[in-house]
């Protein structure tokens, strides 16, 4: 292990001790299997009576379903069954969110009356090939009423609601939109106020493997899934309470998969549709995701817009921010979003004073949304940019403006402007770290003479820190469990609840294991990709398998080691602590004769039971779930150098350098291909992805040819700066799946916005940073013909629909019956009186609604009562009742320390308000009277 490989540990930060196997770069265990072609992927897998789906789907993005006819379709040879939404309904199945709540909207597997974006699936074909179901889906004709769509942003604000029964196009909501008195105060007197604007594209996942999908009935009520997923055990639990279904009657099994980037972390519409489809017909059903379905229909990510202003004094040390934050979800995300991450990790890296902000998800008639490797990483793009433009107004250098205003350790603990702890995080440190091996002062040099020669260099340098192993703070985020056993052969086996899709855990968690046992790495194998298999564990999602399975497997496998000493020292007579194993070899301590391989005590210990010491468990197995600190933060810095062509606007990437904290490193070839695939898909997201939608709501990047990928000529030679502080956690590791493509967009932007300084600033980022946009700086006119379609949307947007025109409203439910309380109308004018009784409310939440009953007492101006949820009941006292306005705080321990101020007016039987929730800031509440 080279030095730079070596873990740093600050004074007081827990060790793993003595290392064998961790921190060496072995073999990966997957890559001869993967590379030769014996991988296991989803269409791999064959089952008898296999028969084949495809769908009919939607041409317009939005409309009402006047008729569908199916009878070309059904008249095909091959063709088994055509099936309609009607059909799906006798499997009722409830669309569930990420955090395994029911959907905000409606949604059901094919669409039913009406259709909300290009794609929506229509019809399901079943039939003997994949060819003939394809054959006989575009034979099924469907007339539509089309309606005008809502696209972008800007139409959801001022359009009509595209879901019946909603009264505005707000997926989710939370923040206040204008600035506390205080804190505008603030940002008005501050010497310098900076501004930033970014406008990110929408991009596609484009995962090596699309979706896909086998689902076989076994039984009445048993259902087996080959899917290509982020977690079998997240996917079990997912459709388990979407089928209500008892969980151990679903099995879910994903070997190999190619990719996901967050795409896979829950069923979506067309999985859910063959699930439906299985139970129904009884024959296994197959799904296989094309390109062009991949890129047309499934969800997406990333599109939004914010806006965020930072106030500097004169030594450009920050004072006070405000943002608003806005993001397309789609018609039906796969989770209503606002984003609240953008917020909560927009500034705890940084000496923020105060910070306020609005963040709202729009639905509108486009592909709905889903995660993608680092879902807030608008904070850092944003911050980042931002910093840069404010030292080039200010007068500054870049590293310096930073070295003003980051966290380091020195200043720790701390707590940030949004109410997070901050303990663990060393974006200070890295940044130094990557300055001493970056000759700045050289590069400026370079780069002056550079200009005199009519090219254009320029350096871009970005700190940021991310969120990594999140567990007990929501439904989906859990603890890992690792079950390591040694075999009567002397194999090590072990059963991991975590997931891979590329990031190598078969290899990493063996590693830990065989390093903190004592026994050979290749005599370790593991086991994950079966919900059956081990206990239940999210698997892949937020930067967190190394952290949490990795803490499992190490303890788990200290556990078993304890367990083999114990025998051992049994048997030959021995104190367990001269007993030591390695490289599978067990040894007492002076008697080199007593020294016998792993595999004999092995032997013994699940053959003769009666050679076993008193209230020792036969057999040699440990099982040990992790549950860690509620997050574990990374922290990284990263510099890149571009040229910059003014003749053609192209950009080339000379050099990156990433200075990456991950704590305590497993295999540093496994930290790196991380680092590297998520910097390859920031390049992609600056320079060349883009998702575009017509005025009409059809994608127009429907193949590789339209949606550009970066290529091998486009990713330079990465270089890596371990600058490694162990975590708080079991082993010291921290997350580093998703900080490459966080940190990434910010760095390089910088860099061409660097290069391109003689030649003005880039005062609204819109992305991609095309080669046309870049003229558009240097000749300092509208090349890309950028600002020419913002005009135009923003004209276009402004239209308002009239409400009684059928052209504006899809078909809208049959109305609910009137409240109608006991005692009639004198009742409820009593009721409406007052706060007293009980209320039925929701509180929307950053993970989605949260229903509850509130039960509230007055006496005079005083207030008291208790809300109740299926979590719990919180009993509150102190609260005031004044003029109709309800005031109180409900004090809450788990899964965070956070106190609720709950700001409520009651108008008759309905009651309006926020809930200030802490770091999570202000959320809306609406209710009406039991």
């Amino acid at each position: 292990m080279s030095e730079a490989d070596t873990p740093v540990r600050p004074e007081g930060a827990p060790g793993i001790g003595a290392t064998r196997w961790i921190g060496k770069r072995v073999p990966r265990k997957e890559d001869a299997r993967l590379l030769t072609g014996r991988g296991q992927y989803t269409d791999d897998v064959l089952l008898p009576g296999t028969l084949h789906v495809a769908f009919a789907r939607s041409q317009v993005a939005r409309g009402n379903i006047l008729s569908i006819d199916t009878s070309a379709a059904q008249e095909i040879p091959g063709v088994h069954a055509v099936m309609l939404a009607k059909d799906l309904a006798r499997q009722p199945i409830t669309m569930m969110s990420f955090f395994f709540t029911p959907s905000e909207v409606p949604v059901t597997p094919l669409a039913d009356t009406y259709v909300q974006y290009v794609g929506d699936p229509v019809a399901l074909v079943i039939a003997e090939t994949r060819a003939i179901a394809e054959d006989a889906a575009a034979l099924i004709t469907v007339e539509y009423e089309e309606l005008e769509p809502v696209v972008t942003i800007a139409q959801a604000m001022a359009g009509q609601p595209i879901h019946p029964g909603t009264d505005s196009n707000v997926a989710a909501e939370i923040g206040d939109e204008e600035p506390e008195d205080e804190l505008a105060e603030t940002l008005s007197a501050a010497a310098y106020n900076i501004r930033q604007t970014v406008i990110h594209q929408r991009i596609s996942q484009a995962p090596m493997e699309n979706r896909a999908i086998l689902a076989t009935r076994e039984g009445p009520e048993e259902l087996t899934l080959y899917i290509t997923c982020q977690s079998p055990h997240n996917i079990a639990r997912w459709v388990s309470l979407a089928l209500g279904l008892p969980e151990g009657a679903i099995r879910v099994i994903a070997k190999d998969v190619g990719g996901s980037f967050g795409l896979k972390n829950t069923p979506w519409k067309e999985e859910c549709a063959v699930i439906c489809a299985a139970m129904l017909f009884g024959r296994p059903l197959k799904w296989t995701e094309d390109r062009y379905e991949a890129l047309t229909a499934s969800s997406q990510a990333r599109e939004a817009e914010m806006r965020l202003q930072v106030g500097f004094g004169a030594d450009g040390r920050m004072l006070a921010s405000h943002g608003v934050y806005d993001c397309n979800n789609g018609a039906y995300p796969q989770g209503a979003d606002n984003n609240i991450a953008v917020h909560m990790f927009l500034w705890p890296a940084y000496k923020m004073p105060a910070y306020g902000f609005v963040s709202r998800g729009w639905y509108t008639n486009t592909n709905g949304l889903a995660a993608y490797r680092g879902p807030w990483a608008m904070e850092s793009l944003i911050r980042e940019t931002l910093l840069d433009k404010a030292a080039r107004r200010i007068g500054i250098d870049p590293v310096e403006i930073r070295r003003r205003n980051l966290v380091y350790l020195s200043d720790q603990p701390t707590t940030s402007c949004m109410g997070i702890p901050v303990d663990d995080i060393t974006p200070g440190e890295c940044l130094e770290k990557l300055v001493a091996n970056f000759d700045i002062p050289a590069f400026r040099r370079e780069q002056a003479e550079a200009r005199k020669q009519g090219r254009y260099l320029g350096l871009g340098i970005a700190a940021y820190i991310e969120p990594t192993g999140s567990a007990g703070s929501m439904a989906p985020m859990t603890g890992e469990l690792a079950q390591v056993r040694i075999e009567p052969t002397g194999k090590v086996t072990a059963t991991m609840s975590t997931h891979s899709q590329g990031h190598g855990t078969a290899t990493t968690m063996a590693q830990c294991i065989a390093d903190r046992l004592g026994v050979r790495y290749e005599d370790v194998t593991v086991y994950e990709g079966d919900n059956t298999r081990g206990g239940f564990g999210p698997g892949a999602a937020g930067s967190r398998q190394g952290v949490i399975g990795g803490g499992a497997a190490i303890r788990a496998s200290e556990m078993l080691a304890e367990k083999v000493k114990a025998l051992a020292a049994h048997l030959y007579n021995a104190s367990a602590d001269a007993v030591s194993i390695e490289e599978g070899m067990v040894h007492v301590a002076g008697a080199p004769e007593m020294s016998r391989p792993i595999g004999e005590l092995a032997n013994i210990a699940y053959g003769e039971p009666h050679r076993l010491p008193l209230d020792f468990e036969a057999g040699l197995e440990v099982q040990f779930r992790y549950q860690p600190p509620p997050m574990t933060m990374t922290s990284a810095a990263h510099a890149c150098v571009v040229e910059v062509d003014a003749d053609t606007g192209f950009v080339k990437i000379l050099r990156w350098i990433a200075s990456e904290d991950c704590g305590t490193v497993i295999n540093p070839a496994v930290v790196e291909g991380q680092v590297a695939g998520g910097l390859a898909q920031a390049i992609g997201m600056v320079l060349l992805e883009d998702m575009p939608y017509d005025a009409r709501g059809n994608p127009a990047a429907a193949t590789f040819k339209d949606y550009l990928l970066p290529a091998i000529t486009d990713v330079p030679v990465f270089e890596y700066i371990h600058a490694n502080t162990p975590s708080k956690t079991i082993g010291g590791m921290r997350g580093v799946g998703e900080g490459g493509a966080i940190i990434g967009p910010p760095t390089l932007v910088n860099a061409i916005a660097d290069a391109l300084s003689p030649f003005g600033e880039i005062e609204e980022l819109v992305l991609p940073l095309t080669p046309a946009r870049i003229l558009d700086v240097i000749e300092q006119r509208d090349v890309s013909g950028t600002a020419r379609q913002r005009a135009a949307t923003a004209t276009t947007d402004a239209y308002t629909a009239d409400p009684a025109s059928p052209d504006t409203h899809l078909q809208e439910p049959p109305p609910t019956d009137s409240l109608v309380l006991p005692g009639g109308t004198e009742a409820l004018e009593q009721a409406s009186t007052g706060i007293d009784g009980e209320w039925n409310m929701v509180l929307k939440t950053p993970m989605g609604p949260q229903a509850m009953t509130a039960h509230f007492e007055t006496a005079g101006q005083a207030l008291s009562g208790y809300l109740s949820a299926p979590e719990g009941r919180q009993d509150f006292a102190g609260g005031t009742w004044e003029d109709g306005r309800a005031r109180f705080e409900v004090k809450v321990e788990q899964p965070m320390k956070i106190t609720l101020k709950y700001d409520l007016q009651v108008d008759g039987n309905a009651i309006t308000g926020k809930c200030k929730m802490g770091m999570f800031g202000s959320a809306k509440v609406t209710g009406e009277r039991s």
